[in-house]
């Protein structure tokens, strides 16, 4: 009879979250991200971003504090109040209204709210769990907005992976979805972009670190170029990205 160790049980467990995240990043995984620039487009159409090291500047100096202050606060609190054993929803509420009203351009509101809803959506078809179902029954009693954050917090939640995977899962596809749209807006290529993502990843156990002591009260980001270059883009002559 071949016995199976504690370390290795461990590991087939965590191979179950694992490849559950990596199937939510993936740009195969129907979200409707794809589709998005996520406010890039706008910058690019401004002439505020225009080669790599302006890009560089976007990523570094906009990109990854609002995840570090906006979006892994918002998943990690979210994570919290979904706690399967005892689930907060009156908090997961207002993580949800509030995930959608730092969004001051209408069409971030717009992007957030139908990645959110699909990844909620997919997180219950796919995996039948009740934290899922109950979620979206109250979202839709309530009123509630769907945002991207909490969304993906409900998916770790359901995959059992650990909080710190989770925001790891955010981070990649943030940076990486910034990246998809600089090679398709930019003369940049997919080597430049690969070295400029691989660069900002490396600041993910940080950053990751940082949003998770961030309290709630604390949460926010604001890029006023980012803002009026979202807002601008939704009357543009012509466009490539939704958002």
């Amino acid at each position: 009879m071949t016995s199976v160790s504690a370390t290795s049980t461990d590991g087939f467990l965590a191979a179950r979250w694992l490849v559950g995240l990596l199937q939510a990043g993936d740009s195969y995984y129907p979200t409707g991200a794809y589709a998005h620039s996520f406010g890039l487009e706008g910058l690019v159409q401004a002439g505020l971003v225009r080669d790599r090291a302006t890009l560089r500047d976007f990523v570094f100096l906009s990109a990854l504090p609002a995840l570090r202050q906006a979006e892994l606060p918002l998943a990690a609190h979210a994570f919290a109040a979904l706690d399967p054993s005892c689930p907060n929803w009156t908090r997961v509420g207002e993580l949800c209204g509030l995930a959608h009203a730092l969004k001051s351009a209408r069409e971030a509101r717009l992007a957030t709210e139908n990645i959110g809803r699909q990844r909620a959506e997919l997180t219950a078809s796919l995996h039948a769990h009740p934290l899922a179902t109950e979620y979206l029954s109250r979202a839709k009693a309530h009123g509630w907005p769907f945002a991207t954050p909490v969304s993906a917090a409900l998916e770790g939640r359901v995959l059992g992976a650990p909080l710190e995977a989770v925001l790891a899962g955010c981070v990649y596809a943030a940076i990486a979805g910034v990246m998809a749209a600089a090679v398709k807006l930019l003369r940049i290529g997919q080597n430049g972009s690969q070295t400029l993502l691989t660069e900002a990843l490396a600041q993910a156990p940080e950053i990751i670190a940082a949003a998770q002591a961030v309290p709630l009260e604390e949460i926010g980001w604001f890029n006023p170029w980012l803002d009026i270059a979202a807002a601008r883009h939704e009357t543009a002559d012509g466009r490539m990205f939704i958002s």
